[in-house]
């Protein structure tokens, strides 16, 4: 068999090469992890000239139709999940280039959605923080979630997770979307909003779990966030578009919702000096909803079934 080169991109945590088997692979492919992201196209094309195989993680590196024409010896692209909006796939195929996919469990991303509000909603690491810093002993008080409203933006497969830890807390929940329907949502034993202004006047909390699509970016608007109680707390764990840019920010500025909690962000990673690092009452995480052992093993082990199955000219879980 020939020498191919695969390329690893976006190892943040140096974990790819132990959370999977890679001795699966013929001797002939040599594997090429890279810990840090290509910071322009330039480079992107440079340092990944000689690829045969991409496996990406997720959409922290973009593949555009400009970088897969510069990469003459590209032939399988391989990314975390079933769906990636960084990925050309329209360019891919015209230029002979297969993309797969692998599967992806909605259960890390709903636990950390779980585990930001339960932290918001207590104050959890403004507390440790002060601890830490020799601050005061107590200087918040928390808010408790049982008996509490809940409203779901969207209530596919991690939204109706969301739904059953909040139901397991004694919270009330309700679920909109502008596709969701009443019978839907009593399946889940949620109640059913008509309108997105009444589910965000009605709740305590907000928690976002829409897919990326032409409808839902911008969805929540500044003014939305002012139809919000002052009291409520707010959940991005799915998109950042989903928040028209700056909206969240110019709302905790004003005192319009008391704080929020968000693990996506416009550009990621953030910049050194975005204001993301330092608004007051926002609880931010760098994108830690898919990164759990789980999804990891899930990935990486069925990056090697894919390439295996490309290599063997049946490629398994094809996009586009």
């Amino acid at each position: 068999m020939q020498p191919y080169k695969c390329f690893i991109l976006d190892d943040y945590q140096s974990v790819a090469e132990k959370m999977a088997d890679w001795s699966k692979l013929p001797q002939s492919i040599s594997i090429h992890t890279l810990h840090s992201p290509l910071s322009s196209l330039d480079q992107q094309i440079e340092v990944l000239k000689d690829a045969t195989i991409l496996v990406v993680m997720r959409e922290r590196t973009a593949i555009a139709r400009q970088l897969l024409s510069q990469l003459p010896s590209l032939k399988l692209i391989v990314t975390s999940g079933m769906r990636n909006a960084a990925i050309d796939i329209a360019a891919a195929t015209e230029l002979g280039i297969t993309v797969c996919g692998t599967e992806s469990s909605s259960v890390p991303p709903a636990e950390l959605a779980w585990g930001l509000l339960l932290a918001l909603s207590r104050q959890i690491c403004s507390e440790s923080s002060a601890l830490a810093a020799n601050g005061p002993w107590q200087s918040t008080v928390g808010m408790t979630l049982q008996g509490k409203k809940l409203g779901i933006i969207g209530l596919g497969k991690t939204g109706k997770l969301i739904a059953r830890y909040a139901q397991a807390f004694g919270m009330e929940v309700y679920a909109w979307s502008s596709n969701l329907t009443e019978a839907q949502a009593q399946q889940q034993g949620v109640t059913f909003v008509a309108s997105k202004r009444e589910i965000l006047q009605l709740a305590d909390v907000i928690t976002l779990h829409l897919v990326s699509s032409p409808r839902s970016h911008g969805i929540i608007s500044y003014s939305d966030l002012q139809q919000m109680k002052k009291t409520a707390l707010l959940i991005n764990t799915s998109r950042a578009e989903l928040i028209a840019e700056g909206a969240l920010v110019r709302a905790l500025e004003n005192g319009d919702i008391a704080a929020a909690a968000i693990d996506v962000f416009e550009q990621e990673p953030l910049a050194a000096g975005s204001v993301y690092r330092t608004t007051r009452n926002l609880l931010a995480t760098p994108h830690l909803g898919y990164v759990s052992d789980t999804n990891y093993h899930t990935f990486f082990g069925q990056a090697i079934e894919d390439i295996q199955a490309w290599l063997n000219g049946e490629p398994l879980r094809v996009l586009g």
